[in-house]
């Protein structure tokens, strides 16, 4: 008989694990659709199997539908989107190169704080929180400081806030300037448009308007961008982060004309693959353009209907995501008790501000699959029920207290 074992550690005792059933109307992740479940579940198979690298070549043809581009660098990126924004970071800064950094948000402020790790040197263009840059203050920013890499966020996260890119492409090309776009929570919620606006890198997330879980990222590089990471490569310079190298990553996820065999680089996640093509053979099926106008039907109903209810977006309307709205916390109201009050009484979840914005604003989503009017209209009601328990409904004139707002055209659309 097999003496017995002295473990150092007992076994312990822990129950299947049981998650609450909550309706993710925060800024993501947001509830994946029930398809993309059930893909995951499906048969795993080797990450070098061609089975797997098939579906992979499907993922890359259906990302640039998405984002309405031609490069033929287009991934998925073993990772969350701060994987895939720090890929193109690793990628495409040299030490001493100069970032140009537009800071509006708490996400540009991140950006700063990642390229500087680079070698970066870091000059900001500073806004306050919620307003974008207009195409003459980015074209004096350019011209004064004569960057490498320009980093836009076309949706901010923190904010709400859509930032106008139809220029921007054209500008950084007469600077010799990178264009590097964070698209995270505009992918497939609103016009994004790559090729047309000239955008170089360009990185998201699966886990908002695609509605696919967080751990999968898209990630693409234009001719310019491989032009730099070659011109990286002949000068001896080695990408500071290995699992992230790109010049690696392409010889494992991108086919050759000149029949050389797809090199290991890493293990996949196979079934986080298998749930991004799910997510975006359903934004195929639905049509880009469809998908654009549901997300800004349900948002404009959405602030419609917070309007009825006395409460205040932040973000002015013609700069407003469709799938990110930040509402204000009206005076005397404790924000993070309306979030726990959601979350306790409705399985609802919303966020409130970072940074600058932190206690000031709720951030709530409308992504993807839960990009609904039905969902806009439990949120309201929730929230209305939620002000209420704290008095707010009581207090005189607040009672359905309306204001005006401005309904001009959309930058989104551009």
């Amino acid at each position: 008989m097999t003496p017995p074992v002295s473990l150092l550690v007992e076994k312990p005792s822990i129950a299947q694990f049981n998650p609450p059933k909550r309706l993710l109307m925060g800024p993501g992740p947001g509830n994946a659709h029930p398809r993309v479940h059930a893909a995951m579940s499906l048969p795993q198979v080797g990450h070098m199997d061609g089975a797997f690298l098939a579906a992979a070549e499907e993922i890359k043809t259906l990302l640039r539908y998405a984002w309405q581009t031609k490069n033929a660098f287009t991934v998925p990126c073993s990772g969350t989107g701060s994987a895939a924004w720090e890929a193109a970071v690793a990628n495409l800064t040299s030490p001493g190169d100069t970032h140009l950094v537009l800071v509006n948000g708490y996400f540009g402020l991140r950006h700063c704080d990642m390229a500087s790790r680079y070698g970066a040197n870091i000059v900001k263009l500073e806004k306050p929180w919620g307003e974008v840059f207009s195409d003459d203050e980015v074209a004096a920013a350019l011209a004064e400081h004569k960057p490498d890499t320009l980093w836009v966020a076309h949706a901010e996260t923190s904010t709400g806030a859509c930032q106008p890119m139809a220029n921007l492409g054209e500008m950084c090309r007469d600077h010799d300037c990178l264009l590097m776009a964070d698209t995270v929570t505009s992918i497939g919620g609103l016009p994004v448009k790559l090729d047309e606006w000239g955008v170089d890198a360009c990185y998201a997330g699966g886990q908002k308007a695609l509605s696919c879980p967080p751990g999968i990222a898209p990630l693409t590089f234009g001719d310019r961008a491989l032009r730099k990471m070659d011109e990286r490569q002949a000068r001896g310079e080695v990408t500071a982060n290995w699992y992230l190298d790109m010049n690696m990553i392409k010889q494992y996820l991108v086919v050759n004309d000149f029949g050389v065999p797809r090199v290991y680089h890493h293990t996949a996640p196979i079934s986080m693959a298998y749930a991004l093509r799910e997510a975006l053979t359903i934004l195929a099926e639905e049509g880009l353009e469809a998908s654009w106008a549901r997300h800004r039907a349900s948002a404009e109903f959405f602030w419609d209907e917070l309007e009825k209810i006395g409460l205040e977006c932040h973000v002015p309307w013609e700069h407003r995501l469709p799938t990110l709205t930040t509402v204000k916390i009206p005076e005397g109201v404790d924000g993070g008790k309306v979030v726990t009050f959601l979350r306790e009484n409705y399985n609802i979840e919303i966020a409130g501000g970072l940074g600058q914005l932190a206690g000031k604003v709720w951030r709530i989503g409308l992504m993807g699959y839960n990009s609904r009017k039905e969902n806009a209209a439990l949120v309201c009601a929730a929230l209305r029920d939620a002000l209420d328990a704290q008095g707010y409904y009581r207090a005189p004139g607040l009672l359905y207290k309306t204001r005006a707002h401005l309904r001009t055209s959309f930058h989104g659309s551009a």
